[in-house]
């Protein structure tokens, strides 16, 4: 099955709630076990509102030299990463990073190569947003029935040169900082914004938007007839801007290996350059990536 999803409803793990609901009452119940919660109120600005955070993920940036990425063109491809591949990259950075989780390493790794593989200037700044489910964050945590959207763009800023002529262990550094800098007053600081700013858009002017469905759960959901074979996104790239977005989504390959597949959304010409990158960063280890070409 499929859904289209309008985002001012519910995140994913509110879509997955929602879903698996259904699934429940599909298969007999009267009611669903988690019951839904409203409650919207629980994320309002303050009043006052006061933004006390840094939020340079809701800059707003002349695209001065042409760098969105254009609409026509685009190359949609997916690379399986399982543990082959992840030891491959982790292999790249000092011993002292090995704690970090496998999504900080494989966004890394892929801000790196995409940058690489788009050729920007190297004084223009680029960035990496990471979708961060900010639920446990509160204190108490949001409802477990919680079912709108409570997540924030936490971002990473450098320069193109900075990011490819440093080592990995550089871009894994500025991922890992974003990401702590989810709290909850920094998302109360959110929600003072939008109110303030008029609800802008995130920054899309050389931005990478990585979101991480593993634990969603979409491969989890019960109709009746079975867990889906694959559940999740169907393809990368996808929102206003082509281009922007990648989901890492739980995968079994053809060999029965589990890991992750990502879909890559980019121009022809630099789709090339990126798997081109890829794989001499994976060639210690494997030959090329594992490849799922996709025609979405």
């Amino acid at each position: 099955m499929t859904l289209r999803l309008n985002h001012t409803m519910s995140d994913a793990a509110g879509l997955v709630q929602f879903m698996s609901a259904l699934g429940e009452i599909a298969r007999g119940r009267h009611e669903p076990s988690v019951p839904p919660v409203w409650r919207r109120e629980l994320l309002n600005a303050r009043d006052p509102p006061r933004v006390t955070c840094t939020h340079r993920e809701y800059e707003q940036v002349p695209d001065t030299k042409g760098t969105i990425i254009p609409l026509d063109d685009m190359a949609h491809r997916s690379f399986f990463f399982g543990p082959s591949e992840v030891a491959a990259i982790r292999s790249l950075i000092p011993q002292t990073d090995q704690r970090c989780s496998n999504f900080e390493v494989l966004t890394a790794c892929l801000w790196r190569c995409r940058t690489i593989a788009l050729q920007p200037d190297k004084d223009e700044e680029v960035r990496i947003l990471c979708i961060v489910n900010a639920r446990s964050k509160f204190d108490p945590p949001l409802p477990s029935g919680y079912y709108g959207n409570a997540f924030a763009f936490p971002v990473a800023v450098t320069t193109a040169g900075k990011l490819c002529d440093n080592p990995l262990g550089y871009a894994l550094e500025l991922v890992r900082k974003a990401k702590a800098d989810v709290t909850e007053e920094y998302m109360h600081s959110v929600a003072d914004l939008m109110v303030t700013k008029g609800r802008p858009h995130f920054t899309v002017v050389r931005s990478y938007l990585v979101s991480d469905v593993t634990r969603a759960g979409f491969g989890n959901i019960e109709f009746g007839w079975g867990k889906a074979v694959y559940g999740g996104p169907a393809k990368g790239g996808v929102g206003a801007i082509p281009g922007v977005a990648s989901f890492y989504i739980p995968f079994k390959n053809a060999k029965g290996e589990e890991g992750l597949v990502i879909p890559v959304c980019l121009p022809s010409e630099a789709m090339e350059r990126f798997q081109k990158e890829l794989n001499s960063v994976l060639n210690n280890h494997i030959v090329q990536p594992s490849i799922i070409v996709s025609s979405l």
